[in-house]
């Protein structure tokens, strides 16, 4: 199947949407607090910029097709730290 140059993909979209959380984390912070606070307990609000910040390097990696490797590498890395946060927080 033949695709437009210039066209957008899933993975495009789906980093977009992952910039603009991360942006949102900038701009409203509170909404985050909930999901942020149990996961990281110690000093939430600068936690919560730096998953915003996070969220937007990786999601505007994930757009443009020269530099999604990378994108996908470091949404890798991001999950797997939340995923070990999450964990410690369990216990």
């Amino acid at each position: 199947m033949a695709t437009r140059k210039g066209s957008l993909d899933a993975v495009s979209l789906l980093g977009g949407g992952l910039a603009a959380t991360g942006v949102a984390h900038f701009i409203k912070p509170e909404i985050f607090a909930p999901i942020t606070e149990p996961v990281f307990p110690d000093d939430t609000t600068t936690w919560t910029y730096r998953n915003g910040a996070c969220e937007t390097a990786i999601g505007l990696a994930l757009v443009s097709p020269r530099t999604r490797r990378l994108g996908l590498a470091g949404l890798a890395g991001y999950v797997g730290f939340l995923g070990y946060r999450a964990a410690l927080a369990k216990k």
